[in-house]
């Protein structure tokens, strides 16, 4: 049989590319010819199991979330907000007989462009969303803790939510006209005005004559979405506390001294910014308290609370979600006997690929635009892992080289792990846990997150074609 130079160059590239990999399932596998890694390739195993997240800590948070919703797959969730009202100034005068024409909450939508200001559905669901007084002031800070409140109703918003939109709203002018201006993306909330009245305006500037005293007479308010007059599947709002659009508008009259009647206006803050005392700020003063109803769904079933599952039995796919929902922990049962099975080696590169777990995620519970992979310490706390410390202090590309975005034409994540997985199968670390869990799309964080209410549903198993895979690329060394 007579060959060209063409067909013997093509069947030596056959044959080196069946030899070198180790296991049929990384045949296929996309690589980018421009960071093709040389070396032998394994399709390391990966075992998966469901476990709840902890509590979040919600104290200055950049944006806070509002809002229930009930999701198909991860049941029912609901989160509300508590805040702490700031005097506009100590001592603060209302004047001679001041009379309220008007008090409103105004919550603005945070308008980060990057991530999602709202998570569910906004075309079709109606909110209720209703305001009571705190019975305590604001000093839990726990997403698990409950804010103990006052039952009585002290305003209401009903209908859609628009957090895209911005509003045309007329500002007071003391002495002239008002006048209309367009402001952000927010929801006003038309508040009591004989409970305004009393508990601050007729207080005086003895009820505003220190921030403490003030809160400790007003305590605060506390926003939640009543669900029996809400419709549809809903969805969770965020909010930004951080500049002056979030306050309590008060609108008043007040007799001058000249006998005529002037029309005042004032915002009273929520939340307070102070220092960090590293060079930093954050608002205080602002808590979130979200809960979670699994009942009737596949989680319940795999982390079975209180009693857990067998932590060996798999299922074919597993579950993330964010507001302190659930999260996924890892096993890598391959690299204990790495060495052993391969010999000893060098790994060019390691890279962990989530793939999703069902059909194509659509609106409005689409998947989650980032997760985060950390580890446990000795202690059981959360720590980074080698890749993302080194990507991070890394000058070109930082740590999106790390990985951990959703990538929607082929439906998976990659992290790249190649320190991690060499000091595991060195044994210069140990594996006390692996954690996938979502996180903020511009703030990687490896601690439960209040300020995404993203979710995913990921492959798992060993049988499934789109199950979590271990890419280890490697040279055997002496």
């Amino acid at each position: 049989m007579k060959f060209t130079k063409q067909d013997l160059l093509t069947l030596l590239i056959s044959l080196f590319l069946f030899a070198s990999c180790k296991n049929p399932d990384g045949v296929g596998l996309d690589v980018d010819p421009n960071t093709a890694i040389t070396g032998t390739l394994v399709v390391s195993p990966v075992t998966t199991q469901l476990v709840p997240e902890a509590a979040a800590n919600t104290s200055g948070l950049n944006r806070y979330p509002l809002g229930y919703m009930t999701d198909p797959v991860f049941g029912k969730t609901e989160a509300g907000i508590a805040m702490t009202v700031y005097p506009a100034s100590t001592s603060y005068d209302f004047g001679t007989a001041p009379q309220l024409d008007s008090a409103i909450l105004v919550l603005k939508f945070d308008e980060t462009s990057t991530v999602t200001k709202f998570y569910g559905d906004t075309t079709n669901s109606k909110y209720s969303i209703d305001v009571f007084q705190l019975a305590n002031k604001v000093t839990n800070y726990k997403s698990s803790d409950v804010q103990s409140i006052n039952n009585t109703l002290l305003g209401n918003f009903t209908g859609k939510l628009a957090p895209n939109t911005k509003q045309k709203v007329y500002d007071i002018v003391s002495g002239k006209a008002d006048t209309l201006k367009t402001v952000p993306a927010q929801i006003r909330i038309p508040l009591n005005k004989a409970f305004i009245q009393n508990a601050i305006l007729n207080q005086g500037t003895a009820g505003t004559a220190t921030e403490s005293k003030f809160i400790e007479s007003f305590k605060g308010l506390y926003a939640q979405v009543n669900k029996t007059s809400s419709t549809g599947v809903g969805g969770i709002a965020f909010f930004n506390f951080s500049g002056t659009d979030s306050y309590l508008q008060l609108v008043w009259k007040k007799t001058n001294t000249s006998n005529g009647v002037d029309t005042a206006t004032v915002n009273f803050p929520i939340g307070k910014l102070v220092s960090n005392g590293s060079g930093g700020s954050f608002i205080s003063g602002i808590a979130a308290n979200i809960k979670h109803d699994y009942t009737g769904t596949e989680i319940e079933k795999q982390i079975a609370v209180p009693v857990p599952p067998d932590p060996a039995q798999q299922y074919s796919v597993t579950y993330l979600q964010g507001l302190a929902g659930v999260k996924t922990k890892l096993k890598f049962p391959e690299l204990i006997n790495f060495t052993s099975n391969y010999g000893k080696a060098v790994i060019n590169k390691a890279e962990l690929v989530v793939e999703i777990g069902e059909s194509a995620p659509a609106y409005p519970f689409n998947a989650a635009q980032r997760l985060s992979l950390y580890r446990w310490d000795i202690a059981q706390q959360p720590a980074n892992i080698p890749d993302y410390t080194t990507f991070s202090s890394s000058t070109s590309g930082g740590a999106a080289l790390f990985g951990g975005y959703f990538d929607s034409l082929k439906k998976r994540y990659i992290f790249i792990v190649t320190s991690y997985v060499q000091s595991l199968i060195d044994k210069n670390m140990e594996d006390y846990g692996t954690f996938l869990a979502p996180t903020s799309y511009t703030d990687f964080q490896i601690v439960p997150s209040a300020t995404s209410a993203e979710r995913s549903v990921i492959g798992a198993g060993s049988t499934t074609p789109n199950k979590i895979k271990l890419n280890i690329y490697y040279t055997k060394i002496n």
